[in-house]
């Protein structure tokens, strides 16, 4: 119980919620957009506990193993939901799904093996590649005028690019650690 804290309880809710972020996603066969608008707005709420859970953690001093474990893995789970719910939906194409949660799952994999070696930091390449991503898939779970559609698949391109970057950067940290 002693690492049942603010951060890790918020960690929590936010891989709680995300059965609901699905349902909204799905509701009326994912046609509806009212229920677009709420499973955008359920997956921002979400996705912002993430950057709330770290910050509070670290201003606090409450990080524990507990939150070092539930994190990546509410991370993976939040993207996974989106990402597949989209390309079940047929909005996001299956390769960019497999694409970024394969990556996503061999970084989780690294981070695994060379930990004994000590933490690799999240690099501020990593961070802009969750933010470009999430606001990414945002724009995919939005029911967006087809106007749109170019500007948010360009923006899919950038954070697809930044997904293979830094992979390739942490996977060289990894090899050099």
């Amino acid at each position: 119980m002693k690492n049942l804290n603010l951060p890790n309880l918020l960690t929590i809710i936010r891989i709680l919620a995300l059965p609901f972020c699905a349902y909204a996603l799905f509701k009326n066969g994912g046609d509806d957009s009212t229920w677009r608008i709420i499973a955008w707005v359920l997956f921002f709420l979400v996705g912002m506990t993430d950057s709330l859970d770290g910050k509070i953690a670290r201003s606090r001093n409450q990080i524990t193993p507990l939150g070092i474990f539930l994190d990546p893995i509410a991370d993976k789970a939040f993207i996974g939901t989106a990402l597949i719910g989209l390309s079940i939906l047929g909005d996001m194409p299956w390769w960019v799904t497999i694409f970024i949660l394969v990556r996503e799952i061999l970084v989780t994999l690294l981070r695994l093996v060379v930990i004994k070696r000590g933490v690799i930091p999240a690099s501020k390449g990593g961070k802009i590649k969750t933010l470009t991503q999430n606001f990414s898939i945002g724009f995919y779970v939005l029911p967006l005028p087809s106007f749109l559609y170019l500007p948010r698949d360009i923006f899919l391109g950038v954070a697809l690019i930044l997904t293979l970057v830094t992979g390739l950067d942490y996977l060289k940290k990894a090899v050099t650690k």
